[in-house]
């Protein structure tokens, strides 16, 4: 195991987000120590998304809705999983199950799977997505979704037959990390797309 010695940790933003300023040591392959680095790190939390595969209709159900982050470099709106921050004291799969009711209306049942965790900026970024799949019917779509107006959500609900979502993401339809890497573990599962 390498050895990493903190140096100083500060932390420079307290709000929704936390920004840390870092100094450290750490071992380098050829087992001496690195010099003093620098470096600053965003603590935003760890997140869940859910793959949402309705099979009586066999489509994924996915959101679409304005992020500024993208918007000076690409699209602004974006197709993506249902996803959310954890909030304290909260389970991932209760997190889960709360983010997909508020943003597409539908109920989760006993289906969820955990797919896995993945950082999605590792070298800024604390950040985990703790990806799930669950499959839903038609029946399962008990309100209308669409986010929380209190959080400034609104989100449209955007259901796409299997074909049509993996012509979209071979055509660079689909930008956003999450959703790429849960439609391409439910791409690999597909057996009709070999």
């Amino acid at each position: 195991m390498s050895e990493v010695e903190i140096v100083s940790r500060v932390r420079i933003l307290d709000g929704f987000f936390k920004i840390d300023e870092v100094e450290f040591h750490h071992q380098r392959a050829d087992g001496s120590m690195s010099p003093v680095l620098r470096r600053f790190s965003l603590d935003r939390g760890d997140g869940v998304a859910v793959v949402i595969h309705n099979t009586e209709a066999d489509t994924v159900v996915l959101v679409r809705q304005f992020r500024y982050s993208t918007y000076d470099k690409g699209p602004g709106w974006m197709r993506e999983l249902a996803a959310g921050v954890i909030d304290a004291g909260q389970s991932p799969e209760h997190t889960m199950r709360r983010e997909v009711m508020e943003e597409t209306g539908y109920r989760v049942g006993d289906s969820a799977q955990f797919i896995g965790s993945y950082y999605l900026t590792p070298g800024g970024s604390s950040e985990r997505i703790l990806l799930y799949y669950c499959q839903v019917a038609s029946a399962d779509r008990l309100q209308a979704g669409g986010g929380l107006e209190e959080e400034g959500e609104d989100i449209e609900i955007v259901e796409l037959p299997l074909g049509e979502l993996w012509d979209l993401l071979d055509k660079g339809g689909i930008v956003d990390a999450k959703t790429a890497i849960g439609l391409q573990w439910l791409r690999h599962r597909d057996t009709r797309s070999q």
